[in-house]
């Protein structure tokens, strides 16, 4: 992942995550790996294992260690009722904000009551 892609993601990991979580609860290197197959290329460890300590300590994910049939057991992540609350939040920001950049970013005015 280049470094603009990389700076543009460290703001919207965390919502990302809590999405992919609301499929289904996952360990981190799966979630590396969903990540990847959407399209977010390679994220590092030391970028993903802060996000889901942050998100832990929040309360917005819960853990458990589930045994693994290829090695030692993994750490587990699942969204919690405040997680879906939080990321239902996420979405409705996400929608907002991207409507606004992207009318932005193709050379479209959105109005609003602040442009008038």
């Amino acid at each position: 992942m280049d470094s603009s892609a990389a700076r543009l993601l460290r703001g919207f990991l965390e919502p990302c995550l809590l999405s992919l979580l609301a499929e289904h609860a996952d360990y981190g290197m799966s979630l590396a790996q969903r990540l990847a197959a959407a399209g977010l290329d390679e994220v590092p460890g030391g970028t993903l294992y802060p996000a889901l300590m942050r998100l832990e300590k929040r309360g917005l994910v819960a853990v458990s260690w589930r045994p693994s049939t290829s090695g030692p057991a993994r750490k587990y992540y699942e969204l919690t009722d405040a997680g879906h609350t939080e990321l239902a939040a996420r979405r409705a920001e996400w929608r907002t904000f991207s409507t606004a950049v992207g009318a932005l970013i193709e050379g479209r005015r959105v109005r609003t009551e602040a442009s008038s």
